[in-house]
């Protein structure tokens, strides 16, 4: 039975009490010859492993890669090293310019030198001139970013500009320390513009949306199934399903995540799966999205399918304009779907992130908990067709939300939660799509139909038929060989007033 290293982030732990690690050293050796990387990837996806794994390599332990792929491909040497990092720093109660001296003395401690302690970049510029004198040094920083993000509810921006000026100070140091530096690795959840951060590293190198550096952290299908191929094989035999299909399952579940590359999946979702043999939202649960709910519902956004952004949307994170599709990019809820010349169309990763999601965004616009009840009754309403439960349940959803709400929003706020209940169903669903001749409200698309949803607020559901039959909504899904059917639904005081529905046949 094999061990998994679900929260072990050190690699000599990892490698020394026999873990799984897949082996991504083939990949880090093509970024030896470099000197300044900075890459930045979601949560629970690996950075911390791979700031680890090149400790070990810099710091001459051989012994570690046994078996691994680098093990003979280099010429194994010993670096002095400079870790950092955020993730541990506590900031919170002793400042962030305290916690930076105290880790820059810690890693003089450990080679026995005595620093200038006055400011971080004093004692930053001081150890790295003292351990040039041992050879070239190598930086090593993990969460970059951590006292930023920590920071990002609207009453706590000052704090985290205060914490940007401090750390743009503090980077600007390797920029002079130039001919003492080996290599640089910075790693961090979000990527903020090099104005604000790291206007003096010109030459750091952004491995984010590189193809090259698209798999250097996360799963590939390959390795997946190459390290944890038995377990799935097991949980496809006690399932009653092929090899083939549970693979299908799991690639639709926790696959997806693109970077201009071959698609991933989270290397945290995949040990918990093998280990519990579940399928469960592993990853939202490691972590509360507040600051990213919270902007998103002063926005009243819901819609994230097929999202267009341009590479200084996705690029660009500011702390005084915070855009929720760089922070949706950023933080991992959207990926890289395709690429058209310089603009990108951005969408769910997978299952697990897109109803993770769907319900948060859910329980804090309507301040109901646990809707996914709703959403199974619904799911059964459609695949029935039993149009009566879908008012009674749409309804019963709407008596409990507070009048406010409804006030705020308006027709808007019918639509979108209607719509993000529908998007909990697993079925494909399409939101305000447009056509030649208008734009539909929402498409449901299931294997056998395709129904036409408009909604009509304060007018009739007949209205709502009407319209999808004028404007020829049906026309782009005459030739996808499934039943179109046409649903008219009529909104009025916070209620479902009628639902009208035809088949395509019987409207023309």
């Amino acid at each position: 039975m094999q061990r998994y290293p679900i929260g072990i982030q050190d690699f000599e732990s990892l490698r020394e009490d026999g873990y799984v690690y897949i082996d991504k050293t083939e990949q880090i050796y093509k970024l030896l010859d470099g000197k300044y990387y900075f890459l930045s990837r979601p949560r629970r996806f690996g950075k911390s492993l791979l700031i680890n794994t090149l400790d070990a390599i810099f710091s001459g332990k051989k012994h570690l890669f046994e078996g691994l792929w680098i093990e003979d491909k280099i010429e194994w040497k010993t670096y002095p090293i400079i870790r950092l990092s955020f993730a541990i720093m506590d900031y919170k109660n002793l400042g962030l310019e305290h916690q930076i001296i105290a880790s820059l003395q810690k890693n003089a401690q450990k080679y026995k030198l005595n620093i200038d302690l006055n400011s971080p970049k004093a004692a930053f510029i001081d150890l790295i001139e003292k351990l040039s004198q041992i050879d070239k040094v190598v930086i090593l920083i993990d969460e970059y970013d951590k006292p930023l993000i920590d920071y990002l509810e609207p009453d706590q921006i000052p704090t985290a500009q205060k914490h940007r000026d401090i750390l743009k100070n503090f980077y600007g140091t390797l920029k002079d320390s130039d001919k003492y530096i080996r290599f640089v690795f910075i790693t961090g959840v979000s990527k903020f513009s090099k104005v604000s951060i790291f206007s003096d590293l010109n030459h750091l190198e952004d491995l984010t949306i590189n193809p090259l550096s698209a798999t250097l952290v996360g799963y590939t299908q390959s390795e997946l199934e190459k390290y944890f191929g038995q377990e799935i094989r097991q949980m496809a035999e006690k399932e009653g399903l092929s090899y083939a299909e549970m693979l299908e399952k799991i690639r639709l579940w926790y696959n997806g995540y693109s970077w201009q590359g071959e698609k991933v999946y989270n290397p945290f979702s995949i040990l918990r799966f093998v280990k519990s043999a579940d399928f469960m939202n592993f990853w939202f649960e490691t972590g509360s999205p507040n600051f990213l709910i919270q902007i998103l519902n002063r926005d009243f956004d819901y819609n994230f399918e097929d999202i267009e952004a341009d590479d200084r949307i996705l690029g660009s994170f500011q702390l005084e304009n915070l855009n929720p599709i760089t922070l949706l990019f950023q933080t991992g809820y959207l990926t890289i779907k395709e690429k058209i010349g310089r603009d990108y169309v951005l969408t769910y990763p997978n299952k697990e992130v897109k109803y993770s999601l769907l319900e948060n965004l859910l329980g804090d616009y309507t301040q109901l908990p646990n809707l996914s009840a709703t959403a199974k009754r619904v799911h059964k309403a459609f695949e029935t067709q039993n149009w009566e439960m879908l008012k009674e349940q749409i309804n019963i959803l709407f008596s409990k939300i507070p009048n406010q709400i409804f006030d705020a929003h308006q027709e808007k706020y019918y639509h979108a939660i209607i719509f993000m209940i529908f998007q909990l169903l697993d079925y494909q669903i399409q939101a305000e799509v447009s056509t030649s001749k208008g734009r539909i409200d929402v498409v449901v698309s299931t294997t056998k139909n395709i129904f036409i949803v408009e909604f009509k607020l304060n007018e009739s559901a007949e209205k709502a038929i009407l319209q999808i039959r004028e404007k020829e909504y049906y026309k782009p899904y005459l030739e996808k060989e499934r039943n179109i059917i046409l649903v008219g639904i009529s909104l009025e005081n916070k209620e479902v007033q009628g639902i009208l529905v035809e088949n395509l046949e019987n409207s023309k």
